[in-house]
């Protein structure tokens, strides 16, 4: 089954009862039983819920696992995920990492004794050395948020296969339309389905992907046992938004391309932070392991100025200031103070976040308003 096909029909089927070709919003916290024990295969609905099985058999499907297993967010998703290590054990992780998994690693898990270590993964041929005897989870974002970094998923989980180490990649701003972790060696497949995979800013959710039992179980046991899961209605907007996937990933991949090539142009703009540029560093990388470069682009200003960069952003009127990405109409954000203001300035230095750095999350509008919305913009700075 193709992909287009696939976000339509996988694990999706009309309801039995009705012939409803929407899957219904099983709106209930319970279920009967005829006589203890004896049911229907639902309990509570913490633990199922008919419209999330369907999501997480799609969810599944679209990332050629086996197995899905959704939760309240992207961050609970990854909560889980960690809950499986202990004190003592050690996740190496991309040194340009979303804040908010940052925040989690070093603020919460920390305390509870399990070590994070940042390392730089877009040279694969050094990265074995940063491995320990305690390292038990490598952890990868790619593309990287804000800076596009790609890493080379097949060569890491090569190394990490050696050392018999879990691999977990965040696909979040790839989707499962450019990239399929699974295929190239990976362990589990983390998504924020609030972004790309929802699509309509409308819905907060997380999901893990996975090809292992073992692994599924342990996570089904986590979701069970913390109870951080999605209600039903959000299932169904996101069943719904994923209908549309590849549709509204294909036009924002078109009018990324286009205002990447504006930007790159622009005096008042220094970098630009693209992978499908033939002059980023892993270009052919990403030209390897995704089916195009995505809808995410990220620059940096000329005279690296954050006041020039406020009034950027304040300036735009198509592209709306605003956290989170992914979604039909276009954002435009302030990693600095925004989604990575949990890591220390010295450490988004170190990768290149500076506090001009301004990162576009690209829609599906008219891409000549939107270069027209940016030049506006520029123009005032």
């Amino acid at each position: 089954m193709k992909f287009g096909t696939k976000v339509i029909h996988a694990g999706v089927k009309p309801d039995p009862s009705t012939g409803a070709i929407m899957t219904p919003i099983f709106q209930t916290s319970t279920y009967v039983q005829s006589a203890p024990g004896k049911h229907h295969g639902f309990e509570y609905a913490r633990t199922q819920n008919p419209t999330r099985n369907v999501l997480e058999e799609n969810l599944a499907a679209l990332e050629n696992g086996k197995y899905g297993i959704c939760f309240a967010s992207g961050l609970a998703a990854m909560d889980a995920v960690v809950k499986l290590y202990k004190s003592g054990d050690e996740i190496i992780c991309t040194n340009d990492l979303y804040g908010g998994s940052y925040r989690l690693l070093t603020k919460v898990y920390s305390n509870f004794g399990v070590k994070s270590k940042f390392v730089d993964m877009y040279n694969a041929k050094g990265f074995e050395a940063q491995i320990s005897k305690n390292t038990k989870l490598i952890w990868i974002e790619t593309p990287t948020n804000p800076m596009l970094n790609i890493v080379d998923i097949k060569a890491i989980c090569k190394i990490a296969k050696a050392h018999k180490i879990k691999v977990i990649v965040d696909n979040t701003f790839a989707s499962p339309y450019l990239q399929n972790p699974l295929d190239l060696g990976a362990d589990m497949v983390l998504h924020s389905c609030t972004k790309y995979l929802g699509g309509h800013s409308d819905v907060v959710m997380g999901a893990v992907v996975t090809k292992s039992k073992s692994l599924a179980d342990k996570l089904h046991f986590i979701q069970n046992s913390t109870g951080a899961v999605p209600g039903p209605q959000d299932c169904f907007l996101m069943l719904r938004g994923i209908k549309t996937l590849h549709l509204r990933v294909d036009r924002a991949c078109a009018n990324a391309k286009k205002i990447a090539d504006f930007l790159k142009g622009h005096k008042k703009v220094s970098k630009v932070y693209y992978p499908g540029f033939k002059d980023h560093p892993n270009h052919k990388i990403a030209k390897k392991q995704m089916n195009n470069f995505g809808g995410m682009v990220s620059f940096d200003l000329t005279n690296n100025n954050f006041g020039t960069a406020k009034k950027i952003l304040k300036s735009t009127k198509l592209f709306a200031l605003a956290e989170s990405l992914g979604g039909v109409e276009s954002l435009i954000g302030h990693p600095a103070s925004m989604t990575h203001g949990s890591i220390p300035k010295e450490e988004r230095l170190k990768v290149g976040l500076t506090d001009s750095l301004i990162r576009l999350s690209v829609g599906v509008e008219d891409v000549n308003d939107l270069i027209a919305d940016l030049e506006k913009a520029l123009s005032k700075a």
